[in-house]
């Protein structure tokens, strides 16, 4: 977990906005007791969690495709080509959603804008390294060469985010 206490305030934050401006259909759903809170999301969004994330073409069309991503420091975070579909469409138009659905007893869904980060940059020091401490193990140290090559990243700064936790006596 990279979140600091000013994350998880912030986040926390996100989430009660978030549900405050929810529909009724999705507050029947994402009833209180089947909900995350800053905390118990960052706790269990740890390492790589493979998100399907939404673009739009230039005339509107959703394109949804997987990435992994990487929450820290309290947003998602993905990458990239930076010649890929997915960054031409960011670089135009950067709302996005994504949602990282690893079964039906965990659902998070974050709506926002994705924007650009450069991984060598000392501001972002802390995300490399995430990176790195995911990757490397999973991959070797040759990964560090790809991270170097050029890949894209990006956060995502959402505007909404919405968590769904099946409780253990509810499955």
């Amino acid at each position: 977990m990279h979140e600091s206490s000013a994350d998880l305030a912030a986040l926390q934050a996100l989430l009660e906005r978030s549900y405050a401006t929810a529909g009724p259909h999705l507050l029947r759903i994402h009833t209180p007791d089947r909900r995350l809170n800053a905390e118990q999301v960052a706790g269990r969004l740890t390492g790589m969690c493979l998100l399907a994330l939404a673009t739009t073409t230039a005339d509107g069309r959703p394109i949804v495709g997987p990435v992994d991503g990487i929450f820290y420091r309290g947003s998602f975070h993905f990458g990239s080509a930076p010649d890929s579909v997915r960054f031409r469409h960011i670089g135009k138009r950067p709302q996005v959603s994504a949602t990282y659905l690893p079964g039906e007893k965990l659902a998070v869904t974050v709506h926002g804008r994705a924007v650009p980060i450069d991984v060598h940059d000392d501001a972002n020091a802390g995300f490399r390294q995430a990176l790195l401490d995911i990757y490397v193990p999973r991959y070797g140290p040759e990964w560090e060469d790809f991270l170097n090559s050029g890949a894209a990243y990006a956060r995502i700064a959402a505007d909404r985010m919405f968590t769904f936790s099946m409780p253990a006596d509810q499955l």
